[in-house]
């Protein structure tokens, strides 16, 4: 699936939808894993219809549904570039440089 080319709000539902998927074959009910996650069955309902969720609802609700290892794949561990670790002398770097605007007339 090309997540790049969704919007937000299509995101959101096929990501709700996937964890609603992976709920039903671990034949989980809904009640069942908000109460194991400690959160409202509200909360799950919205996060598996594509609304409103926060990140700390997800890492939850990926536990109790034993997926939380997943996140590694969404963002993985990477260390500093070749070059990176070459101007930093072996030193861990702190702060983003971050990028100069074009004065504009």
């Amino acid at each position: 699936m090309n997540f790049e080319a969704m919007s937000e709000k299509a995101t959101l539902a096929e990501l709700g939808r996937r964890l609603q998927v992976q709920r039903l074959n671990a034949n989980l009910s809904q009640a069942e894993v908000a109460h194991k996650a400690g959160v409202s069955r509200r909360a799950l309902q919205n996060l598996e219809g594509g609304r409103i969720g926060t990140v700390s609802l997800l890492i939850r609700v990926l536990r109790v549904l034993g997926m939380a290892q997943q996140l590694d794949a969404l963002l993985p561990e990477t260390g500093p570039s070749p070059i990176q670790l070459a101007k930093l002398k072996g030193r861990e770097r702190q702060r983003a440089s971050g990028r100069r605007k074009n004065p504009t007339p």
